[in-house]
């Protein structure tokens, strides 16, 4: 082999070379890759799933995009059967998501039982939820609309609930929208109890700014999940009601 072969070989495998790190680097959609490369804040993204109310076979993931975040990702693991801690468990999946009150929440349909985070960028850094077990068919969402709604200050209702077929929730999410699916307010509690618009027992708040005073001539929904450790929603209520 002459001299200028031998250089011409050396260089083509330094190019093939090259080019399968670069094919690596773009094949690892890994969570764990995302991580790696980022500052990162853990459990600061507010997420959970439900089963579906119209389709048993359906899963529906939903998220608060803070004000201003961008690329929200969506990522999954191959089953159930894997370490949920493991970053690198995790592929991202590239669905969009669609619009829960009116874009206030953001929700990706998907199909079968997994464990998912959902990330997003915030002032130049990664947030990470908590891994959301997908579970429609171990334990199916139960939907009802079961809720005690009472009225003891004027235009300050008062809704209260049981736990379900399902006894391991560990904390509601409350939203109270108007007819066009605005949302007025969303918050947290760890009791069963919340009373539009006190915040004595509310321990998450993720109203944007101070919501309106309600006119006891409309009519209003309120929508309540009851959630897991493991970011599955057991109960969902939904319930028309008037101030």
């Amino acid at each position: 082999m002459t001299k200028t072969n031998y250089i011409v070989l050396m260089l083509c495998c330094i190019l093939y070379a090259c080019n399968n790190d670069e094919n690596t680097i773009q094949l690892d959609n890994s969570l764990a890759s995302l991580v790696d490369t980022n500052e990162i804040e853990i459990n600061n993204v507010i997420a959970c799933a439900s089963g579906s109310k119209s389709d048993q076979n359906t899963i529906i993931t939903y998220v608060y995009p803070r004000p201003g975040v961008t690329d929200i990702r969506y990522y999954e693991t191959s089953g159930i059967d894997v370490d949920k801690d493991n970053y690198q468990n995790y592929m991202h999946i590239d669905i969009e998501s669609s619009d829960f009150f009116n874009g206030y929440l953001k929700k990706f349909i998907i199909t079968e039982e997994k464990w998912v985070i959902i990330t997003f960028f915030e002032e130049g850094k990664l947030h990470l939820s908590n891994p959301i077990r997908l579970k429609h068919i171990t334990k199916p969402t139960e939907f009802t609309n079961e809720v005690a709604i009472t009225t003891v200050i004027e235009a300050m209702p008062s809704f209260s609930w049981n736990d379900g077929f399902i006894d391991d929730n560990r904390i509601y999410f409350q939203l109270v929208s108007d007819t066009d699916d605005e949302l007025l307010s969303g918050t947290y509690t760890f009791q069963k109890q919340f009373q539009y618009y006190k915040l004595d027992n509310v321990v998450l708040n993720i109203t944007q700014g101070t919501p309106p005073q309600l006119d006891l001539m409309d009519s209003y929904n309120f929508t309540l999940m009851g959630v897991s450790e493991d970011n599955w929603v057991n109960l969902f209520i939904e319930k028309n009601f008037t101030p």
